[in-house]
């Protein structure tokens, strides 16, 4: 299965937030729409980085409350790592494995098309490692 294909599921809106935005704003977003990051984009769309609870979480941890009033420029990684649509998911999971991190932007041809989480990554795996299993029943039941 592909990233393509999940997107094709689950659609390629993706939330994003201003540079300038600060973490209280940021964080009560993400919690509203049951999220975990959210990219970061200037005025013109350019995406800047993205900014994740981890990242909110570990300014806290580092500065207490003061860290709530950074900013989503102070606050995301701006290196972001990015799949393709026809990037398989084994892959995928692989590249969240090595770079520790749990969202990946999709992007074509230098544009956004939408962005995968690792709970979309498991779910496409576990609905795969079913129909596998259906499809042995079946041939094995049909000999």
């Amino acid at each position: 299965m592909t990233i393509g294909a999940i997107l094709r599921d689950k659609g390629g809106d993706v939330f994003t937030v201003g540079p300038g935005e600060d973490a209280t704003a940021i964080a009560q977003a993400l919690a509203q729409h049951r999220i975990g990051a959210a990219l970061v984009r200037d005025n013109q769309g350019n995406i800047l980085g993205i900014v994740s609870e981890r990242d909110i979480v570990r300014a806290v941890a580092r500065e207490g409350a003061a860290a709530l009033s950074r900013t989503a420029r102070d606050l995301m990684t701006a290196d972001l790592i990015t799949v393709r649509g026809e990037t398989q998911v084994s892959d995928a999971l692989g590249v969240m494995t090595n770079h520790r991190c749990r969202h990946l932007p999709v992007m074509e041809d230098g544009r956004l098309t939408g962005m995968v989480s690792i709970g979309d990554l498991v779910k496409a795996r576990i609905a795969e490692a079913e129909r596998e299993a259906e499809n042995l029943r079946a041939f094995v039941t049909a000999a």
